[in-house]
């Protein structure tokens, strides 16, 4: 977090990247860096939940909770470490107010 607002993230553009789900895994292939990652649940859905917004991890959690059984403490966690990890890979960028 910066300050008292919450980290915010923007996905990488859907027409920038090739997704093809295999298996238990998912290859995401990124144009503007031809790198292909072989990511697992729940990167590709958190990719869809977001869309073209730009959305903190509770609000990305809220639009997943329909998907995973969790309860809203557990899910926030798990979708801001997983949201940090595609932001190193370069699949959501950080967007500081």
């Amino acid at each position: 977090m910066t300050g008292s607002q919450p980290l915010k993230y923007k996905a990488e553009p859907a027409d920038r990247l090739l997704v093809e789900p295999l298996d238990a895994i998912t290859l995401i292939y990124q144009r503007r860096s031809g790198i292909t990652h072989m990511v697992a649940e729940p990167v590709p859905e958190i990719l869809t939940a977001m869309g073209s917004d730009v959305l903190d991890a509770n609000a990305v959690a809220i639009r997943l909770a329909s998907q995973f059984e969790l309860n809203d403490a557990e899910a926030i966690h798990i979708v801001a470490a997983r949201l940090e990890e595609m932001a190193a890979l370069g699949l959501v960028e950080r967007v500081h107010a």
